[in-house]
């Protein structure tokens, strides 16, 4: 066997990249072979040119102990252990397959075609697959459509979308694109969300809103739910786009009051965000409203509790739990992955309140599209055609 050495042996009288047939033999030559006063630098040897230095002693006998053959060197460890080992590991319920499937290809297709982005992809989601995918056909299929870019003006620390004081200008014609894109798709049921951006004099309510219309205009079938930023509390942006046109209207409290500081950017507020549901409901009665609530970032029964009434204090429809998934080693760590059991709970404590419809899983996400089927049915109820419910999946929803 050849082994080609990465470095000068100069000892061993062999070149940088010298073959050699023996590697046992050599291992044996560097070990007892003693190192000449010219193997080392001349300002390294000592004063006396016969004697070498006390630091060339020292490095022999450093050598000399710590050295080993080839054999020993290949069996040292047997095991050897790569990655941030140090880190909890993910629970087996947490994990998904890899995404395919021909309405998988084809949205990402046009999503890349007409330049827009998805908040599937940019905070990656685990369900990307599953909801892309449509296995129920192409009206089962949804994607979450991120309006005015993919970069954020805020920084929340369990957020995997980028940020920047100064992202990009607004595209002017990605309301078109997207109401073409979603025309295309032929979907029963479209949810729009958006980054938040603080650079904006309207926070963005305007393209939104547009949006909204635009999809409306070319597919008026299709139901629209849109979740939006807080627009910095101001009730005209809000009233903006809860009366333009959507049938969903959105905003995500993320956690518990106590740790909103610890999680959501600095410029978000618990109490905020929820005047900006009630004032929705407000600006268009009947508008349902819909909020989500991570799991695993340090919350207690009690906050998630008291949570729950707050959101009903303010009408709030739906509300969905998943888990916390940090999406870099730079993000916010997770506190516990929370059981399916404790979700299932969760589920009811939040329907014994009153919730029209509740979705809790480790693996559900604000727009996951089991609750899209169902408050799809219900606005189509209230418009007086009645659809069967879907089946849910229970390992992701609990609600079997």
């Amino acid at each position: 066997m050849e082994v080609m050495l990465g470095r000068v042996l100069t000892r061993s009288g062999l070149r940088l990249g010298a073959r050699v047939a023996n590697p046992r033999a050599l291992a044996t030559a560097a070990t007892s072979s003693p190192l000449s006063a010219d193997a080392v630098p001349s300002h390294e040897a000592g004063s006396s040119k016969g004697a070498p230095s006390e630091r060339v002693k020292a490095f022999r006998e450093a050598l000399a102990k710590d050295a080993a053959d080839i054999d020993g060197f290949a069996h040292a460890s047997r095991s050897v252990q790569l990655g941030r080992v140090s880190d909890t590991r993910l629970p087996s319920y947490l994990k998904t397959s890899i995404p395919t499937g021909e309405s998988f290809k084809r949205i990402k297709k046009d999503l890349r075609g007409l330049g827009l982005s998805t908040v599937c992809e940019e905070a990656r989601c685990p369900n990307i697959g599953e909801c892309w995918g449509g296995e129920g056909g192409k009206e089962a299929a949804t994607a979450t459509i991120m309006l005015m870019g993919d970069t954020c003006t805020r920084g929340c620390r369990f957020c995997a979308v980028k940020t920047s004081r100064t992202p990009a200008p607004l595209d002017v014609h990605e309301p078109e694109n997207t109401a073409e894109a979603i025309s295309r798709w032929g979907l029963g049921y479209i949810v729009l969300t958006s980054v938040d951006r603080d650079d904006l004099v309207d926070g963005g309510s305007a393209h939104i809103a547009a949006t909204i219309s635009k999809i409306k205009l070319k597919a008026p079938k299709i139901l629209v739910e849109a979740l939006v930023p807080d627009f910095s509390g101001k009730h005209v942006d809000v009233d903006r786009v809860a009366t333009s046109g959507l049938d969903v209207f959105a905003h995500n409290v993320e956690t518990v009051e106590r740790t909103t500081p610890m999680v959501r950017d600095r410029r978000a507020n618990y109490r905020q965000s929820l005047e900006v549901l009630r004032r929705a409901k407000e600006a268009k009665p009947g508008l349902i409203t819909k909020t989500s609530i991570m799991l695993g970032c340090g919350e207690t029964d009690a906050e998630v509790e008291q949570t729950l009434k707050d959101l009903r204090a303010v009408n709030v429809d739906v509300v969905t739990f998943g888990q916390y998934m940090r999406p870099t080693k730079r993000h916010m760590k997770v506190s516990e992955y929370v059981p399916p059991e404790k979700f299932a709970q969760w589920q009811h404590q939040a329907e014994s309140l009153g919730f029209l419809y509740v979705a809790s899983g480790p693996l559900v996400r604000s727009s996951y599209k089991a609750g899209e089927f169902f408050i799809k049915n219900v606005i189509e109820q209230r418009r007086g055609t009645t659809l069967p419910l879907p089946e849910v999946r229970a390992d992701l929803t609990l609600d079997a």
